[in-house]
């Protein structure tokens, strides 16, 4: 089993930034590929940000440029650096976990946290 908690997220007018922290904890919880998904009202959940255990990693078309994926294993922490904010990323954003391999398929995902709202104002 692997716990995640995420923490960060809050009001922000378009512009601004936001850092997003996702702490992991349980077995082994370095082997796992972890991602970001967000999810507004009345939309599906999509894939922002994914990163695999040796830091590999890839953004969603629509926040490449804006958000950066990190990892530090040491720690069991994945952040979610978020800048030049539009109030079309207005979601509850979720940390997501994954044996090994990453994948922008939500359904794949074995462990969720509890999600953080993120809302941007225009």
């Amino acid at each position: 089993q692997v716990q995640l908690v995420e923490s960060g997220g809050g009001l922000v007018q378009a512009g601004g930034s936001l850092r997003l922290s996702c702490a992991a904890s349980g077995r082994t919880a370095s082997d796992y590929a972890m991602s970001w998904f967000r999810q507004a009202p009345g939309k599906e959940r999509e894939f922002v940000a994914g990163i695999t255990w040796s830091g590999a990693n890839t953004c969603a078309d629509s926040v490449k440029d804006r958000f950066t994926i990190s990892r530090d294993n040491a720690k069991h922490t994945v952040l979610l650096q978020m800048n030049s904010l539009k109030p079309e990323d207005t979601a509850v954003y979720y940390c997501a976990a994954r044996v090994f391999l990453l994948s922008s398929t939500w359904k794949s995902y074995n462990y969720w946290g509890q999600g953080t709202q993120v809302t941007v104002s225009s």
